[in-house]
């Protein structure tokens, strides 16, 4: 069940500001905070109860427990940050498994060119004042991958959306 075809128009913008907000949180400090998070997993609890009984709900379940499991792996390996772990199995609470798999394909492409951007600013002769501000500009600073997970959920959102109008 794909929550945000089946949702009120606000809560689906609701879920995209939330997403905006962790993007530009992760962005500027390089965090994602546990109530932003927490806010789109409400959310999508929200959203599966206002949408009624659904067949398809078990894989939204699925979908956020394999994403808790993998991510917490990754997390405990130094590979993902744990905002990020939670932000994206809050996400795909919102998606069945198959849209599940493009919010990871998404994510994973936008994740990509996010790095590639990144590389490159880094590389750039920045003023001591501006570099020692954004974190994200520092050498050895992680990536904000919540930007990517935004990005990869609106995408795949939008898609859906799409799909429901034609």
């Amino acid at each position: 069940m794909n929550l945000p075809t089946l949702v009120p128009e606000w809560l689906f913008w609701a879920l995209i500001v939330l997403l905006a907000l962790a993007a530009l949180q992760d962005a500027m400090m390089l965090k994602i905070s546990n109530y932003i998070c927490g806010a789109v997993l409400l959310l999508g609890v929200a959203g599966a109860v206002i949408a009624g009984p659904q067949t398809g709900l078990w894989e939204n379940g699925v979908a956020f427990v394999l994403a808790l499991a993998i991510g917490t792996f990754l997390f405990g390996r130094g590979i993902l940050g744990g905002g990020d772990v939670k932000l994206f199995a809050a996400t795909v609470l919102w998606f069945d498994l198959g849209a599940s798999l493009r919010v990871l394909t998404w994510t994973a492409i936008a994740g990509g060119v996010l790095a590639v951007l990144i590389i490159l600013a880094r590389t750039l002769p920045w003023p001591d004042a501006i570099r020692s501000r954004m974190r994200v500009l520092q050498p050895k600073a992680g990536i904000p991958y919540g930007i990517a997970i935004a990005a990869g959920a609106i995408i795949t959102s939008l898609q859906l959306m799409g799909s429901r109008a034609a």
